[in-house]
C-alpha cells in the first residue's frame, strides 16, 4: 500500500485553551480514520506531521476537518482532473498511476482508463507539469480544456472507424478468397486479410506494445496472439474475425460508456461566458472571467447567471436544477444566495458576485464529478491487480497445453493449437474487466443529473453497505433556523396585537428568537414600531418601551428575577409547548403577563417520509446526534420515528458515538450540513452533506454531497448506490459465468474461435449495457 508524508504548518485560534482544543480533536479524528497511519501535532512549532495511504483519505479531506474546527493548514494542496486521449487500455490504471504518484510533489493519482480520466492532487504548478510530460511520454495526451468541451462523435468514437474498415476488408479478403482459383487474383484474399489484421488489431497493439514495455501483459496481447496463431494455421479469415469482433466490441463500450461523460459535458455546457457588470451608471458585457468579487452583474428574465453570489436588488425564480437537481424554480429576494449556470425566469436582479468564474460552485461541481470518474472502486482495483497474473496464467496453461496435447498425447499439431487459441480468447476476462467501471460511471452520471455527488466509486461502494445512519438534527431534520410556531394570548390580547409588541421590542436585538419573532410579525404584515427604551438582559430576555409599554420579554429566569414570580406561577399552557421541546418567550406588560411566543428550530416537512424510506431501503438503525437539549431532541425523534438520540454532544463527542458504532460492526453513515460537522463526517463509512451548494467545508470532506437542501434526496442516493451494487453483483456473476462455460466448451464439445469470440465479446457488451440502465435513475 502506497504510503505519503504530509508534513506542513497550522494556524491555530487565537485563543490559546479552544486552539489546543480544537487540535487535540484534530488528531483524535485523524488518527482514528482509516488510511492514517500516524498523526503528531508539534504545539511549539505548530507543525502538523501527517503519514497516510492516498488511496483512503485524501489530504483535502484533512484540510475540511481542520478548517471545520477553526485551524488552517499552510501547505497549499491543489487538485485537479485531467481528460487524457488514447488512454483506451482496460487494465492500465495500476501502471499509470504509480508511474504518476513517484514524481516530486504529488501526493495522490487516481486514472480510470474507462472514464478517460486521471485525478491528480499536487503540491505546485510545476509538480502537474511534470505530471503531464510524464503522461505524453508514456504515449497519451492531455486533452485541452477547449478539447474537452467539445469533442467530436468520431473523435470520441474513432474505434467504430476502426471497426467499419476491418470488417470492410475482411468482406473482400472472404471474397476474393471464394475467387482464388481466378488467375488475376489468387492472393488477393490474403491481401485484404491483412489489411484487416492490421486495422483491427492497431488499437489492441498499441495497448500491448505499452504493457509490454513495462513488463506487464494484458488481455489486448492475448487477443493478438489468437488472432496470430489462427493466420499461423492459415485461419485467416478466423484471426480476421476474431480482430473485428474484438475491435467492435471495443467501440461499442466506448459508445456505450460515452453516455455517462455525459453529465460533466451538460454541465461544462452550463457555464456562462459573458456577463452585464454595472459599473457607476453604465453597463457593458464582459468576459466572465473579467468579474471581480464585489461587482455588481445584472441577470435579466431568460439570462443566465454568471456567477456566484447574493441578490442586493430585484426579487425572481431560478431555475437552479443543474445544480441542486430541484425540479421547481426557487424565489429569489434581496440577500439570498444564488449559482453559477442557473437560470433565470421571470424578473430582472442585480447580483454582487461573490466569487470569481473558476471558484464558482459550478466550477467545482465539474472538478468533483471529474474528479469522482477518474476513482476506480475497490472492486475494480482488485480484479486490475489481477490482471496481469491472470494473463500469465492464461499464456502459461495456452502453452502447456500445447505442448502435452502434441507431445505427451500425441494428438495432431494443427488440432491442439487451434484448440488453444480458442482457448485464449475465451479465457481472456474482458467483460469482468469492464463489469465494475461500466456501472460506477453510470451510477456516478446518474447522481449528478440528480444533484447528488458522489466523491468516487469507493464511497459509492461503501454507501451500498450502509446499515445505520446518523442524523445531526440541526439544518438536517429541521430548518436550522428558528420559527414561530404558537402565539398564547392572556388579559384579552388578540394575537397579532400581541405579536406586533413583542416583535417592536425585539427588533433590535440580534438573538436567533428575536430575529424570528420579526420575521412572522412581518409575513403577517404588522406595523412595527421602534421603542423609545431597549435593554438586553442576557441570558433572560429584553426589556423595552414600546408606545408608552413597559415591557418585559423572556424566559423563565426574567419570569424570575424581574417580576418577582415562582416558577409554580407560570400557566399549564406555557408548560405544554415547553414539554414538547419548543423555546417559550413570556411577555410582561406594566408587570403582567399578557402572553407567550414559542418558538422552535421548525422539523422538515419531509423528514419522516425520509426516515421511513431509507427503512425500506433495508437501513436497519437510525440515530440523532445533535448537541441540542434532550428533551427538544427527543420530541423530534419521536415525530420522526428515529431509534436512539445522542444529546448534548460536543463536536468530539459525535466522533466517540460514531466510533463506537463501528466497533460493534455497524457501518455508519454520518449526514449533516457540512457546519461544525467535517470531524464526524470525515470518520464515518461514508459521510453525506446535505444542502451543499454553497458550503466549501462540505464539498471538501463528505464522500457523498447532496446539492439540495432537500431531505428526499438522501433516500435516492442510497437506492443509487445500493442497486449500483446488485448490477455489479450481476454483471461479474455473468461475466464469470460465460467464461466457465466457453471454457468447458472448449476443452470438452471444442468450438470454433468465431463462436468463442462472439461469446466473449457479446457478454462483454451485455454487462457493458446492463451497468448503463443505472443512467435511467429516477
Amino acid at each position: 500500500m502506497t504510503e505519503r508524508n504530509l508534513h506542513t504548518s497550522i494556524v491555530l485560534p487565537e485563543d490559546e485553551r479552544e486552539g489546543e482544543q480544537c487540535a487535540k480533536l484534530l488528531l483524535q479524528t485523524l488518527n482514528q480514520h482509516p488510511g492514517v497511519r500516524a498523526a503528531q501535532i508539534d504545539f511549539q512549532r505548530r507543525e502538523l506531521e501527517l503519514r497516510y495511504e492516498p488511496d483512503r483519505i485524501a489530504p483535502e479531506v484533512v484540510a475540511g476537518v481542520a478548517a471545520d474546527l477553526g485551524i488552517r493548514l499552510g501547505s497549499h494542496m491543489d487538485h485537479c482532473a485531467l481528460v487524457v486521449d488514447g488512454m483506451d487500455c482496460r487494465n492500465c490504471a495500476p501502471q499509470l498511476e504509480a508511474e504518476l504518484a513517484a514524481i516530486p510533489g504529488v501526493h495522490r493519482v487516481t486514472a480510470n482508463p474507462a472514464a478517460h480520466v486521471v485525478g491528480v492532487h499536487y503540491e505546485s504548478p510545476a509538480a502537474l507539469a511534470s505530471v503531464k510530460t510524464r503522461i505524453a511520454e508514456m504515449g497519451y495526451q492531455v486533452a485541452s480544456e477547449a478539447e474537452q468541451a467539445k469533442p467530436g462523435f468520431w473523435t470520441r468514437n474513432i474505434g467504430l472507424i476502426y471497426a467499419g474498415l476491418t470488417l470492410a476488408f475482411l468482406l473482400l479478403g472472404l471474397l476474393f478468397e471464394k475467387w482464388a482459383s481466378i488467375p488475376a487474383a489468387p492472393w488477393m484474399h490474403l491481401v485484404f486479410f491483412g489489411l484487416a489484421y492490421v486495422i483491427g488489431g492497431y488499437e489492441a497493439a498499441q495497448e500491448a506494445l505499452r504493457d509490454l514495455r513495462h513488463g506487464k501483459l494484458n488481455v489486448d496481447l492475448l487477443m493478438l496472439l489468437a488472432a496470430l496463431g489462427a493466420a499461423a494455421l492459415g485461419q485467416w479469415a478466423e484471426g480476421a474475425i476474431l480482430l473485428f469482433l474484438f475491435s467492435l466490441s471495443g467501440a461499442l463500450e466506448e459508445f456505450a460508456l460515452d453516455r455517462t461523460h455525459s453529465a460533466i459535458e451538460a454541465l461544462t455546457k452550463l457555464r456562462p461566458t459573458e456577463a452585464t457588470v454595472r459599473r457607476g451608471h453604465i453597463e457593458e458585457r464582459v468576459p466572465v472571467e473579467a468579474v471581480k468579487p464585489g461587482d455588481i452583474v445584472v441577470v435579466r428574465p431568460g439570462e443566465q447567471v454568471a456567477v456566484d453570489g447574493v441578490v442586493v436588488s430585484g426579487e425572481t425564480s431560478i431555475n437552479q436544477a443543474a445544480i441542486t437537481g430541484e425540479s421547481m424554480p426557487v424565489f429569489k429576494k434581496v440577500g439570498d444566495e444564488v449559482f453559477a449556470g442557473t437560470i433565470n425566469q421571470d424578473g430582472a436582479i442585480d447580483v454582487r458576485a461573490t466569487r470569481p468564474a473558476q471558484d464558482s460552485t459550478l466550477a467545482r461541481i465539474i472538478e468533483l464529478v471529474a474528479e469522482a470518474q477518474s476513482e476506480r472502486a475497490p472492486t475494480q482495483r482488485l480484479i486490475d491487480r489481477f490482471a496481469h497474473p491472470y494473463a500469465v496464467a492464461v499464456l502459461s496453461t495456452v502453452a502447456l497445453i500445447i505442448v502435452v496435447g502434441t507431445w505427451v498425447l500425441g494428438f495432431p499439431f494443427d488440432d491442439v493449437f487451434y484448440r488453444a487459441m480458442t482457448l485464449l480468447v475465451v479465457a481472456s476476462p474482458c467483460a469482468l474487466v469492464i463489469s465494475t467501471p461500466a456501472s460506477i460511471l453510470s451510477a456516478i452520471a446518474a447522481g449528478a443529473r440528480n444533484g447528488i455527488l458522489f466523491k468516487g466509486g469507493a464511497h459509492l461502494e461503501n454507501a451500498a453497505t450502509v446499515d445505520t445512519i446518523a442524523f445531526d438534527k440541526t439544518g438536517t431534520l429541521t430548518y436550522g433556523e428558528p420559527e414561530v410556531t404558537d402565539v398564547l394570548v392572556f388579559n384579552g390580547y388578540s394575537e397579532d396585537a400581541l405579536l406586533r409588541l413583542t416583535a417592536s421590542a425585539e427588533r433590535r436585538s440580534e438573538h436567533p428568537i428575536a430575529r424570528a419573532i420579526v420575521r412572522e410579525a412581518e409575513r403577517r404584515n404588522l406595523t412595527l414600531s421602534e421603542p423609545e427604551k431597549f435593554v438586553a438582559v442576557p441570558g433572560q430576555g429584553v426589556k423595552a418601551v414600546v408606545e408608552g409599554r413597559e415591557l418585559i420579554i423572556g424566559n423563565e429566569t426574567i419570569h424570575r428575577n424581574h417580576n418577582g414570580r415562582s416558577a409554580e406561577t407560570i400557566p399549564n399552557e406555557v408548560r405544554a409547548l415547553q414539554a414538547q421541546g419548543k423555546t417559550v418567550v413570556m411577555v410582561y406588560n406594566q408587570g403582567h403577563l399578557v402572553g407567550a411566543v414559542a418558538v422552535a428550530d421548525r422539523l422538515r416537512e419531509n423528514a419522516a417520509d425520509t426516515v421511513a424510506a431509507l427503512r425500506r431501503l433495508g437501513v436497519k438503525h437510525i440515530v440523532m446526534l445533535t448537541g441540542d437539549h434532550r428533551q427538544v431532541a427527543e420530541e423530534i425523534a419521536r415525530s420522526v420515528n428515529i431509534d436512539q438520540v445522542h444529546a448534548e454532544l460536543l463536536p468530539a463527542d459525535k466522533v466517540a458515538v460514531i466510533k463506537r458504532y463501528q466497533e460493534q460492526g455497524a457501518r455508519v453513515a454520518m449526514v449533516g450540513d457540512g457546519v461544525n460537522d467535517a470531524p464526524a463526517l470525515a470518520l464515518a463509512t461514508v459521510g453525506i452533506a446535505m444542502g451543499a451548494a454553497g458550503t466549501d467545508v462540505a464539498l471538501e470532506t463528505a464522500d457523498v454531497v447532496l446539492m439540495a437542501d432537500d431531505l428526499c434526496k438522501l433516500p435516492l442516493a442510497m437506492r443509487l448506490a445500493r442497486r449500483s451494487r446488485r448490477i455489479i453483483a450481476q454483471n461479474m456473476a455473468f461475466a464469470l459465468g460465460v467464461m466457465a462455460l466457453l471454457v468447458i466448451a472448449t476443452f470438452t464439445i471444442g468450438i470454433s474461435l468465431p463462436l468463442g469470440v462472439i461469446g466473449h465479446e457479446g457478454s462483454t457488451l451485455v454487462v457493458v449495457f446492463n451497468g448503463l440502465r443505472l443512467l435511467k435513475t429516477k
